[in-house]
């Protein structure tokens, strides 16, 4: 029998200064003044499209992402979030996340979108280095980055992330060592740590650049991951580091497989129905223009069917580093564990999982080879 899960929001704000060649996210290059007064009605009338998902359930937490979302201004981002609570209760300690690039994000303007209602800012360094940061298309510089996190501390927000990447072009181990090294002295409460991939339908794509070798690669990361320990950052998350008590918990309802309304261009949303015992994903219209002129914002509707909820779940779940417990997988899927047994006993026979009779645990082994395990459930 499916339960209702926590539910969050997600808000997608699509435009950006220009777009970065590795970058596969629904995006649009600034042209001209923004329409933000108009993106802010069509993103509340939206919502309202999708208030029947609510189902009497406050948000515990929101996520603005893009884009680059602190292009629009405080004012806007305050009208908006006033929008959303006046249409659905926010728990009392809501976790607010906002993106922010520091080559757009005016400085002074820190305390403004805290005083807009944003707890935690997410700030897209990716690297310390002015050659990588140009490779990769970024429009701010090393000290601008270093500004921004300080700014971010002055500014009293509950908790910020700093975005590094790993596995740059021409990288060498040195550098992406100083990277950490030197976004740890600003001691933001969160990392995200990842590997630059090159995906379909980017510039990087068309033209690849000279990335390190798959040796260099993996002493990167090995070394890098026992380096964010020493300076006590706990990986929790197969990309993401936190200091005790600052995981987001934003992506963490994500990977538990909670519920999620996503408005915005190109927006997904996840909701279960427990009434008609479905789960369904939504998608809004993908570019700007159209979504600007809709009058019913769902571009497309699909059901999660029970077959397939048990290896969605897994998708989700074997992202985070903690014990997967049986009752959270029954609760979120509607399944009983025991439709995964054949998959779990092979998973156990090959080394990736061990079971409890409340938990299953992978090993290292099994967080190390995710997609091996994942395919014992095909």
């Amino acid at each position: 029998m499916l339960s209702l899960p926590p539910l969050s929001l997600y808000i997608h704000i699509p435009w950006c200064v220009q777009k970065c060649p590795y970058c596969d996210f629904n995006s649009h290059g600034q042209n001209g003044e923004l329409p933000q007064q108009a993106y802010v009605d069509a993103l509340l009338a939206d919502l309202k499209n999708d208030l029947a998902y609510v189902q009497q359930r406050p948000i515990h937490t929101i996520f603005i992402g893009g884009g680059t979302p602190s292009l629009f201004d405080a004012s806007q981002i305050q009208r908006l979030l006033n929008g959303v609570e006046a249409l659905i209760p926010f728990e009392k300690d809501i976790e607010i996340t906002m993106e922010a690039n520091p080559g757009t994000l005016e400085h002074d303007d820190f305390a403004a979108y805290r005083a807009a209602g944003v707890t935690r800012l997410s700030i897209g360094v990716q690297s310390f280095s002015r050659e990588k940061l140009n490779l990769l298309g970024r429009i701010h510089d090393q000290d601008e980055a270093k500004t921004a996190a300080e700014k971010a501390k002055q500014a009293q927000y509950l908790s910020f992330n700093l975005d590094l990447m790993h596995g740059l072009p021409n990288q060498s181990f040195d550098e992406a060592m100083h990277d950490i090294d030197t976004a740890a002295a600003l001691q933001p409460p969160h990392l995200s740590w990842y590997q630059l991939t090159i995906e379909p339908n980017t510039l990087f794509h068309s033209k690849p650049p000279q990335l390190p070798d798959d040796e260099n690669l993996w002493h990167i990361y090995e070394q890098g991951q026992k380096k964010l320990a020493e300076l006590g950052y706990e990986q929790y998350e197969i990309s993401a580091y936190a200091k005790p008590g600052f995981q987001c918990r934003h992506n963490l309802n994500y990977w538990q497989f909670g519920d999620y309304l996503g408005i915005g261009c190109g927006a997904h949303g996840k909701i279960t129905l427990p009434e008609t015992d479905n789960i369904i994903r939504t998608v809004k219209i993908k570019h700007p223009k159209g979504y600007l002129a809709a009058s019913d914002y769902t571009f497309e509707t699909t059901e999660v069917i029970a077959q397939d909820r048990p290896l969605e779940y897994l998708m989700n779940r074997l992202r985070l580093m903690t014990p997967i417990p049986k009752t959270e997988f029954e609760l979120r899927t509607g399944q009983k564990a025991a439709v995964v047994k054949e998959g779990m006993d092979k998973s156990i026979a090959r080394g990736l999982v061990t079971e409890t009779d409340t938990h299953w645990h992978l090993t290292p082994k099994g967080h190390m080879f995710v997609n091996d395990l994942l395919s014992q459930f095909i």
